[in-house]
């Protein structure tokens, strides 16, 4: 870093300085202090777009979205015809919920095939946003590029985070998953579990929102017991039982990409298509109140709840809810590791 204060320092010297710090500072997620080599990199080669898309990527991946926006912006003023401004423009408009601004950016973008819009995020946003905004047919022609550029698993399991030789298949028998005995003590003790969940929506402030813009219309709420590993010691206090069987079941207690929570519904919700972010978790849903009206799409099959049994699903293919009935509806979510995960990938794979 002292290196670049220097008054004279040869271009080349410069260059391969800088760049060995941006990638040193990121390594140790220093993204804000590697934000600042980036603006000395812009100021020594000012007509360089590569530097400028360089400093929006780094404030992409630290969320720092009204940063990002503000050097996509001033990219595109100098730079209109750049496609990985353009591209991670419309990325910033998708991701600050600009959804139908966002879609002619990300066409433009990555229908110039440059290789740096190769990227499994443009093509999952730009699919997302063309759902949500009812063009089916379109969304799916871009899961399908995607599929055929080798981003995704498949049209319908899109998620960014994986292992490649997992077992693929949007539904479990409880028999596939290898933990049926677990499921199984589930369902044995599912009116305790229901009391549980029903007695913690009496305490105000234990259920929220929804906090991942999935909901399209409605009322959807969540009480969370165990996440990325971590149990949620003050909530369980409120459930005691749900969560010593949670916590007594490895595969559950320790899944570091997945979760455990209660899941709340009201009638008329309908929670948008989406892919999880991994596939090395299957998820888990125990039916508690369970009225008429609920179903769940996964890939192209339709189900329904049933009170005191469990579906299993992978969360990586696409999923839909739809509530079209009108008292609440009221599951258990588990996510466990995916059977096919050795005890080292376990270990070693960081927590979502």
């Amino acid at each position: 870093m002292q290196l670049l204060s220097l008054e004279v320092i040869p271009e080349a010297i410069f260059l391969s300085a800088a760049k060995r710090a941006i990638n040193r500072l990121r390594f140790r997620g220093l993204h804000m202090k590697a934000a600042l080599v980036h603006k000395k990199l812009i100021d020594r080669f000012d007509d360089i777009v590569e530097y400028r898309n360089d400093l929006g990527i780094n404030y992409l991946m630290v969320n720092r979205l009204s940063d990002a926006e503000n050097v996509f912006l001033e990219t595109l003023s100098r730079w209109p015809d750049d496609p990985v401004a353009r591209s991670h423009y419309g990325l910033v408009l998708k991701l600050t919920g600009r959804t139908s601004e966002s879609i002619p950016h990300l066409q433009r973008g990555l229908a110039t095939n440059h290789p740096a819009t190769r990227d499994a995020r443009l093509y999952f946003h730009l699919g997302d946003a063309l759902s949500r905004d009812g063009q089916t047919e379109e969304a799916m022609k871009v899961h399908k590029a995607g599929v055929e550029k080798g981003l995704f698993r498949s049209e319908y399991q899109r998620s960014l985070y994986n292992v490649d030789h997992l077992t693929a298949r949007p539904w479990w028998t409880l028999k596939q998953t290898t933990y049926a005995e677990f499921f199984k003590m589930l369902e044995t003790n599912w009116k305790v579990i229901r009391d549980e969940g029903l007695s913690a929506m009496k305490l105000k402030g234990l259920y929220q929102d929804e906090a991942e813009n999935l909901r399209d219309v409605g009322d959807w709420k969540q009480f969370q017991l165990f996440a990325r590993g971590n149990k949620y010691a003050e909530n369980c206090k409120k459930t005691p039982v749900t969560c010593k069987l949670i916590g007594d079941f490895s595969p559950a207690r320790g899944c570091k990409r997945g979760q455990s929570k209660f899941s709340v519904m009201d009638g008329g919700t309908h929670v948008w298509p989406h892919c999880g972010p991994t596939n090395c978790r299957l998820r888990a849903h125990l039916g508690l109140v369970v009225p008429p009206g609920p179903a769940i799409r996964v890939a192209d099959d339709t189900r329904k709840w049933v009170e005191g049994k469990v579906i299993v699903f992978d969360d990586s293919f696409e999923h839909e809810v739809w509530h079209n009935g009108t008292a609440l509806r009221l599951v258990l979510i588990v996510d466990v590791w995916h059977p096919d995960l050795s005890p080292a990938e376990k270990a070693t794979l960081s927590p979502i």
